[in-house]
């Protein structure tokens, strides 16, 4: 296939923001009295923070309103921002930057497509704030992931046609999200393994196999 443009998911694929995910989420599942620990949190990834809080909040037998449910997302995303500060360009894989760099040697396009509000925060502290080609994140879309909105936002930005761009994921509803956009995908980290994706990788530079 002749790609014109690669979009990569940015938590778990560009970076790893899971462990600061689970801090913040733990928080709030401790002050409400919620079991919560990592495989839980697992059922988060790839997802928006409304559609995370309602998985959340789904194992308790009380009701919330929708005030409560905004506390609650607006106290978990100051918490997870906070982690977020101590990031810098040291957090990004020199493997990534390199591959990256090699991608845009070939004349293709990159591009973010993120349900995560903090990806532009998230890339400013990783110094890459002006290194794609357009950025699309939860701030962008009504719909999160597993949605297509997000990427066929990203190939509109780019002007590339959907068939003609690739989807870097590291979770099923990306996958999910890119198959319905009618993008091939590669699947990394815990979705390495899924038939979803059309292509698998063991680590973020075999991309380069298939461009």
């Amino acid at each position: 296939m002749n790609y014109q443009a690669i979009i990569f998911d940015l938590d778990g694929v560009i970076c790893s923001t899971d462990a600061y995910h689970y801090l913040a989420w733990k928080k709030i599942a401790d002050k409400i009295g919620i079991d919560f620990d990592e495989k839980a949190n697992n059922r988060l990834r790839g997802i928006g923070r409304m559609e995370s809080l309602e998985i959340l909040l789904s194992s308790h037998s009380g009701r919330f309103s929708e005030k409560d449910k905004k506390k609650y997302a607006e106290e978990k995303n100051l918490c997870y921002r906070a982690f977020l500060q101590k990031m810098s360009p040291a957090d990004l894989s020199p493997e990534v930057r390199t591959t990256l760099d090699q991608i845009r040697s070939k004349g293709l396009k990159l591009a973010i497509g993120s349900s995560s509000k903090n990806a532009k925060l998230i890339l400013q502290k990783l110094g890459l704030e002006n290194y794609f080609d357009a950025v699309t994140d939860g701030n962008d879309i009504a719909r999160s992931k597993p949605d297509p909105e997000v990427y066929l936002k990203a190939s509109a930005c780019l002007g590339i046609d959907p068939s003609r761009c690739l989807v870097i994921e590291d979770a099923l509803s990306g996958l999910e999200a890119a198959s319905a956009a009618k993008m091939d995908s590669a699947a990394i980290g815990d979705a390495a393994g899924n038939r979803q994706a059309t292509y698998h990788l063991s680590r973020f530079s075999d991309l380069l196999l298939y461009l």
